[in-house]
């Protein structure tokens, strides 16, 4: 690296495709005091915090990869002393000996605490030189100076800050976009058949759902809830699901799912437990051939299954939320069956909005029921709901009918 580049006024470090640090700059090095050799050919998440993990596998990475670019991204770096660094990040995307290379330059975005803080300690100079008389008025006029000074300066940053948050609002839409068309197209065929309803409480969903054909006979089922809603949560989940849909397609068995989406939600958090977030849900395999259900719940609310003849069978939680407690073992539940039936998962932001009584009433109100016409009959009743105190959590359904 040439010496220009090293010292340059901004944070510099280009990365492979998978996240391998192969350049730095010394303005990065010295502004998150880190030696060259600690961060030579290691993994980006070496300086990134625990939020920016996320962002950088779930946006930055697809995002960089589809316009080759990136401009004006906010996120936060992580100090050798363990400190949160907030930056501005531009990239690019270029072809360079066979192999793709990402360069990244960060600008430091700690100037408007250092603005305010020297606008409130102005202030408060002003204050004293207008109580003490025998102060000088040139004292004064210089204090009143500085703080007209300061404040223009603030109003330049709040502009600028005003800017950034619309271009925030409009990734905001992007990834909300992304999730939603992230969600399965429904099952529907001789053997068996989906009906789904999802909706976030906010811009981004806690929430998050998936159902995969494995084989010809079996069927992978799941359902998850990350405590709390907003960006953090819907980073978890996306980072989840980009799990769990591997896991399933493999044919992975029930406990191994949960024990592996457990285990990744521990090593996302295993630096900082402030930031540590659990999830709660329930994992099903479905196989039409030997007529039985493989389940796992981990703290979500119990799923109901109802035969032909109207017989309830709730799939009860079977151990603690995924990443709250370290070293939990998972035993699956199997729930044998014989003419088929019906099943119903649902997220607490349903129960919360029109009660669980009334949930299982309509679910129970005709098994043979056509399944889109049950799922217009609760999403109904969600609707009649809509008011703030009712739609605080993300709501999420999932009908299966077994034929």
């Amino acid at each position: 690296m040439d010496e220009q580049l090293n010292f340059a006024p901004c944070g510099y470090v280009s990365i492979t495709d998978d996240g391998i640090i192969i350049a730095i700059n010394q303005t990065l090095l010295d502004f998150l005091n880190f030696t060259r050799d600690e961060l030579q050919d290691q993994h980006i998440n070496s300086i990134l915090s625990v939020a920016a993990r996320a962002f950088y596998q779930l946006y930055f990475f697809p995002l960089i990869k589809l316009d080759e670019k990136v401009e004006e991204m906010y996120i936060s770096l992580r100090s050798s002393c363990g400190k949160d660094m907030p930056v501005l990040l531009n990239a690019r995307r270029r072809h360079s000996l066979g192999t793709f290379i990402n360069e990244c330059v960060f600008m430091p975005m700690q100037k408007r605490n250092n603005y305010e803080s020297e606008l409130l300690e102005a202030k408060k100079l002003a204050e004293e030189a207008l109580g003490d008389k025998n102060k000088a008025l040139s004292d004064l006029e210089r204090v009143l100076h500085t703080l007209e000074n300061k404040q223009e300066e603030l109003l330049k940053l709040n502009e600028q800050n005003q800017e950034y948050q619309e271009r925030i609002n409009k990734e905001l839409q992007l990834a909300k976009s992304i999730q939603e068309q992230a969600l399965p197209v429904p099952i529907k065929n001789d053997i068996l058949q989906i009906a789904s309803y999802y909706k976030a409480s906010s811009e981004l969903s806690g929430d998050m759902y998936g159902y995969y054909q494995i084989d010809e006979h079996k069927y992978g089922i799941i359902i998850l809830d990350v405590m709390g809603h907003g960006i953090s949560s819907a980073l978890i989940t996306m980072y989840l699901r980009s799990l769990f849909e591997r896991l399933i397609a493999n044919g992975v068995s029930v406990d191994l799912v949960m024990k592996e989406l457990d285990q990744h939600l521990h090593t996302l958090f295993e630096n900082d437990d402030n930031a540590r977030h659990y999830c709660t849900g329930i994992y099903l395999l479905i196989d039409t051939f030997s007529k039985q259900i493989e389940y796992i719940n981990s703290g979500h609310p119990s799923a109901v299954w109802l035969d032909r003849s109207g017989k309830e069978v709730e799939l009860e939680s079977t151990t603690p939320p995924i990443g709250l407690l370290e070293g939990l073992t998972f035993e699956k539940v199997t729930l044998p069956y014989t003419e088929g039936g019906r099943l119903l998962l649902y997220t607490d932001g349903v129960t919360d909005a029109i009660g669980l009584n009334k949930l299982l009433s309509l679910f129970t109100k005709d098994p043979a029921m056509p399944l889109d016409t049950l799922k217009e009959m609760v999403v109904q009743c969600l609707e009649d709901k809509k008011h703030p105190v009712y739609n605080r959590d993300d709501q999420c359904l999932i009908f299966i009918d077994i034929l």
